[in-house]
């Protein structure tokens, strides 16, 4: 099947395995690490599409005799986990029984005439990835991160983003100076302020920025704008879900680009 090297483990207590349980467990290991865990064999294709070289290809040892060829064949080296010893690192309620260790990719300089996704403080960990999985949808390229976002490489950020990472310029940790870099139109989106979406002609390329789920978009960000819009919700809902915001939004200017 390979030419990797086979390594099988039992013990909890093994170096690799407390790494990995980090990896898997801790939003903000692999920050520390350098290296990114990603679970399942849906982000594993994804990783593997975009031309990724897993550093481990860590398999359950149940699974490990009928894993299709493919997912062991790039791997630099290779670790078959006790079932038990799987389950007890893995972030699923029920366990993938694969998962593949990947270098985190070195940051990126910024793009300033990129499509671009703000993401101003949004700490829901299954907001932000499905915010990635828009922008990647609808052809923005890069995403921002101001400070206080959730981790973008955690491991919760990673299932929710089924794998629009890898083709993203994502950069976190952001100060809100650094939008003074971008070159495209910054929109930020209110409820209750702003022209109505539907009735704009959208620019492109642009930057959209999200804010944190309860306050919005912060004055650092919204001073930096460049035109507001709003969702208009004629059933009345006070606001809308950031992520489901988001998607509209992009949505909008994806079409307005056509």
């Amino acid at each position: 099947m390979t030419s990797a090297p086979i390594t099988h483990i039992q013990s909890r207590d093994n170096a690799f395995v407390k790494d990995l349980r980090r990896l898997a467990q801790d939003s903000t290991a692999y920050r520390k690490q350098g290296r990114v865990w990603l679970e399942g064999d849906h982000l594993c294709r994804a990783a593997l599409a975009r031309g990724l070289v897993p550093a481990v290809a860590v398999f359950s040892e149940s699974f490990w005799p009928q894993a299709p060829a493919q997912y062991a064949q790039t791997a630099i080296k290779i670790i078959v986990l006790a079932d038990a010893l799987f389950a007890d690192i893995s972030g699923l309620e029920s366990p993938a029984q694969m998962g593949y260790v990947v270098e985190l990719p070195a940051p990126p300089a910024l793009l300033p005439d990129a499509a671009t996704v703000v993401l101003d403080r949004v700490q829901d960990a299954g907001n932000v990835g499905s915010i990635l999985r828009s922008a990647a949808a609808f052809g923005f390229g890069q995403v921002l991160a101001l400070k206080g976002t959730a981790a973008l490489w955690a491991p919760k950020v990673l299932r929710a983003g089924m794998g629009a990472h890898f083709g993203l310029c994502l950069i976190e940790s952001a100060e809100p100076a650094l939008l003074d870099a971008l070159q495209v139109p910054l929109i930020v989106t209110s409820s209750h302020q702003g022209d109505l979406i539907q009735q704009q002609r959208l620019p492109w390329p642009c930057a959209w920025a999200m804010g944190h789920e309860g306050q919005g978009v912060g004055q650092a960000v919204a001073a930096r704008a460049q035109r507001a819009v709003r969702i208009g919700q004629p059933g009345g809902e006070e606001s809308l879900n950031v992520a489901a915001a988001a998607a509209i939004c992009l949505h909008a200017s994806a079409i307005s680009a056509v």
